[in-house]
């Protein structure tokens, strides 16, 4: 059974997908049991959404260092659709580190789009994550953000607390980088989280569909747009490397699993460009051509709309459960089908049903052979 009634999370960059998050952890709470809309498992290993409780909160945006979390997930530059404005207060937001996490660019920026750095005096992350005696520690930080995300990984290990890392910087997936956990015997579920139904899974499902009915796919493309401020952020082309790889990483995989090569040029996936007018709705193109019996051409155009921001959420409030249960299941490192199934380039790609059959495993608190072959366990 679970130890701990409340899942204590940090988190740091107060941004549009926290926003969401924040104001999910409000709106199920209201929800009945068995009534919750857009949430995967409602029960994982014992905890509900409403176990989550955010304990420290980090940004340097000086609209929202120094705010309770009921006015800063509000604050500009954050668009995310408002359905639930009457959020708990939360903790105050305190300052963190700047390093890499503010571009030239986003400071430039019109004010309701850009970013503008707090003059506060940055805090000791590690002893803030002692105080609050945090479980996980959340990186929602800008794309781009590598210095800054290597930063408060080495935070969450120096403070004995695990990691969810939300954005393409390689963490989880590292093995230098995992090695650091696994001496700390501590979990980590990365790296680039995708949304509940976003443009990564359609096209990882869409991909393993042409595979599994014998076609053969020559072009496979995803176009993202969209107004929010990563989209903006991401308009700086030496940010946006490692998301284009991350986000092709998703396509990609379901070749190389089925020892299939991927030809030069074959594939394409990732953000095009920003329009403020979208705001948090994201928009995704995608076009597949395939070749079937006969070489039969099939030629494939798919639109997808979705608000960018409540369609992660529903991934990362199970993605933190996984955390605290493998933790109390004494599972360390980078968690395989956890990551696989919330994250774009976890450390080991899977097919969606093996990913889903370790998260499944996870959530009933079994130790499948699965997990066995692809887990570190504490040793005794």
């Amino acid at each position: 059974m679970k130890q701990d009634k409340k899942i204590k999370v940090a988190v740091v960059g107060i941004g549009n997908c926290f926003s969401a998050l924040y104001q999910g952890f409000g709106f199920y709470a209201e929800h009945k049991s068995g009534s919750v809309p857009g949430i995967m498992f409602e029960n994982i290993g014992g905890y509900s959404p409403t176990d989550i409780e955010v304990v420290a909160a980090f940004d340097v945006d000086k609209r929202k260092v120094g705010k309770h979390l009921d006015e800063a997930i509000f604050a500009l530059p954050n668009c995310a659709r408002v359905f639930y404005p009457k959020v708990a207060k939360g903790p105050k937001v305190l300052m963190g580190k700047v390093l890499d996490g503010v571009s030239d660019y986003m400071l430039k920026q019109p004010e309701e789009v850009g970013f503008r750095v707090s003059n506060e005096k940055s805090v000791d992350v590690v002893e803030i994550l002692k105080q609050t005696k945090a479980d996980i520690l959340i990186n929602y930080l800008p794309v781009g953000s590598q210095e800054a995300s290597e930063y408060y990984a080495q935070c969450a290990i120096d403070a004995n607390v695990a990691f969810l890392n939300c954005i393409p910087v390689f963490i989880a997936s590292n093995p230098v980088w995992e090695k650091k956990f696994i001496k700390a015997n501590l979990p980590i579920i990365g790296d680039d989280m995708r949304s509940a139904l976003g443009a990564s899974i359609l096209s990882q499902v869409l991909q393993e569909l042409a595979f599994d009915r014998g076609f053969v796919v020559d072009f496979h493309q995803q176009i993202n747009i969209g107004g929010n401020t990563d989209f903006n952020n991401m308009m700086v082309q030496s940010r946006l490397e490692s998301k284009k790889i991350s986000k092709e990483n998703v396509i990609r995989s379901q070749n190389e699993i089925r020892g299939i090569e991927v030809p030069k040029d074959s594939l394409f996936a990732g953000p095009s460009t920003f329009l403020p007018y979208l705001k948090d709705n994201k928009v995704a193109y995608f076009n597949l051509r395939l070749r079937g019996f006969g070489d039969a051409p099939i030629n494939m155009d798919i639109k997808l709309s979705v608000q960018d921001s409540e369609n992660s959420a529903g991934v990362v409030i199970d993605a933190i459960r996984y955390l605290k249960v493998a933790r109390e299941l004494g599972i360390v490192g980078a968690l395989r089908g956890p990551s696989a199934w919330t994250q774009k380039t976890p450390p080991k790609q899977m097919m969606y049903a093996d990913a889903k059959l370790e998260c499944e495993s996870l959530a009933n608190r079994k130790i499948s052979d699965s997990l066995k072959k692809n887990q570190v366990f504490i040793k005794k």
